[in-house]
């Protein structure tokens, strides 16, 4: 998995999330903070490996590795480019968005419309049995996304891909060529009870805008559900712009880079008269962790759902010797009320059950006590 830019520099991480989507999702991750000691023994092995003649990635890898920044990484230049191009909502892949059950099942949950996926007719609900052959129940979905986007092949835009899928009693085989395509970051849908549900699934770039755009647009009296499930976070500039549609200016996070203090802020004018619910699970991570805590400190939002997976720290990008990328840990940042995220997550006012659908009738039921009536049972 690739990595998000953070503030001024970027953070990196694996993505342990209970669904997913073949994309590249820009996250960013909780490490152990390195001193700056160890970015310097990580350029010095490169530099070294370059004039030996050996690959500075794989020496920078080791030094990163020694250096104790458990989920520091290392890139190529190209997979650099890549990285950048997630960050403008861009991959490679068929268009699936994917979750593993409880029984280790693999579900399609979402097709975007006009991908590979979708003109080939397979929906949301389907099962997806098998992956060019091979069996995908029990893996992880990050695993499953993978295998989707051809990761550990080097698959490009134009290769094929075949998928085992089934529908109730239906089994069928369909061959998809990867295309690439582009992501909707956050999508909008009306409610019926006077609810509008804003999802936001990653920070890429303009995201912020889109949620500030989303909640003019909603209309005059409804409620917001912001739902931050599965989101994997991304740039957390983007996650200050989505605070800003619901604060008036003010702190939204603190954060350190090499013991010096930096804050956050919205900027003023946001929404701050609609009742406002923020809806997180376990792959609730990192930027959009810091939203929801400062949603919550301010008192600006109910926060439903489960605890929220527990990264908060930030990194910065190093460019070493032959145009690879390291990207270390310098820092982590707290919620407004000075609550460390990373290692415990954001408990939430509501504790329920993220992944049933009764968790956004909660939700909705909440808006009803902050001053909307609830909706129709």
């Amino acid at each position: 998995m690739f990595a998000g830019v953070l503030v001024a520099g970027a953070a990196t991480g694996s993505l342990p999330r209970t669904d997913g989507e073949d994309r590249n999702p820009a996250v960013d991750g909780a490490r152990s903070a390195a001193p700056a000691g160890g970015r310097q023994e990580v350029a010095r092995a490169a530099a070294e490996a370059l004039a030996d003649g050996k690959s500075p990635v794989e020496a920078a890898e080791r030094a990163v590795s020694r250096s104790g920044d458990r989920w520091a990484a290392v890139y190529s230049r190209g997979e650099y480019e890549e990285l950048e191009e997630a960050l403008d909502g861009r991959y490679t892949g068929v268009g699936l968005g994917a979750r593993r059950e409880r029984d280790g099942r693999i579900e399609v949950t979402r097709v975007r419309a006009g991908s590979p996926a979708d003109t080939a007719g397979i929906r949301a609900g389907d099962r997806l049995r098998s992956i060019d052959g091979e069996p995908v129940d029990g893996r992880p979905v990050t695993e499953v996304v993978s295998l989707l986007r051809g990761d550990a092949t080097g698959e490009s835009a134009g290769t094929t891909v075949r998928l085992g899928l089934q529908r109730g009693t239906r089994a069928w085989s369909v061959t998809l060529h990867r295309a690439r395509l582009s992501t909707d970051s956050v999508t909008v849908r009306e409610l019926s009870g006077g609810a509008t549900v804003i999802e936001v699934t990653a920070f890429t770039r303009g995201t912020g805008e889109k949620v500030r755009a989303a909640v003019r647009r909603a209309p005059a009296g409804d409620g917001i559900v912001l739902d931050l499930r599965g989101n994997s976070g991304g740039l957390v500039t983007e996650a200050v712009a989505a605070a800003s549609a619901f604060l008036d200016g003010g702190l939204v996070a603190t954060y350190d880079v090499d013991g010096e203090q930096r804050v956050l802020h919205a900027e003023p004018g946001g929404d701050t008269a609609r009742p406002l619910v923020a809806l997180v699970d376990g792959g609730t991570m990192s930027a959009a962790e810091l939203l929801a805590g400062a949603l919550k400190d301010r008192g600006r939002a109910v926060v439903v759902g489960s605890r929220t997976f527990g990264k908060g720290s930030v990194q910065m990008p190093s460019r070493l010797p032959g145009g690879s990328v390291a990207e270390l840990t310098v820092g982590h940042y707290r919620t407004p009320s000075g609550r460390g995220v990373d290692g415990t997550g954001i408990t939430p006012d509501l504790e329920v059950d993220p992944d049933t659908p009764a968790a956004l009738q909660r939700a909705r039921t909440v808006l009803g006590g902050l001053g909307q009536q609830p909706p129709p049972a």
